[in-house]
């Protein structure tokens, strides 16, 4: 896999900004003392937990199940009964521990898939090279198959 060039990755690195919730307060450690009960509450709360907060309406649309969708499903479910995780873990990694940026930008079964894929790397059940190498090769695979 080539490495980036300079002008992808600046193109990366201001999509990512542009993803990013805007903060503005410098966050380096503070004394316990700096924090008051509200800072301590609004710390607490994470990123899924979005009941009561305000927000503009959002319009509900019936949508088919995609088949990677489904593939995702399957894939999550196999991991369970094979004991890789947990629902309770698997909800934990894909709602809380993804982060408010990919919990908002990721679809549904995207943060399946993202934590999927975390789980296995981190319990050592394949390395992240292999992991990688899989993808290109599915790609790979894929490409060849749209171009016919």
């Amino acid at each position: 896999m080539p490495s980036p060039s300079r002008s992808a990755l600046m193109r990366h690195f201001d999509l990512v900004g542009q993803l990013q919730p805007a903060y503005h307060q410098p966050q380096h450690a503070p004394y316990p003392d700096a924090i008051d009960h509200a800072k301590y509450r609004a710390l607490l709360r994470s990123s899924h937990d979005v009941g009561g907060e305000p927000d503009v309406p959002i319009e509900w649309e019936e949508k088919e199940e995609e088949q990677w969708e489904a593939n995702t499903f399957a894939t999550c479910e196999c991991l369970a009964w094979r004991g890789v995780w947990s629902a309770e873990e698997r909800r934990r990694r894909q709602n809380v521990d993804v982060g408010e940026t990919q919990y908002l930008a990721l679809p549904y079964y995207g943060r399946w898939l993202l934590s999927a894929a975390r789980i296995i790397v981190d319990k050592q059940y394949v390395t992240l090279t292999e992991l990688v190498n899989k993808i290109d090769e599915v790609k790979s695979r894929y490409e060849q198959k749209s171009a016919r």
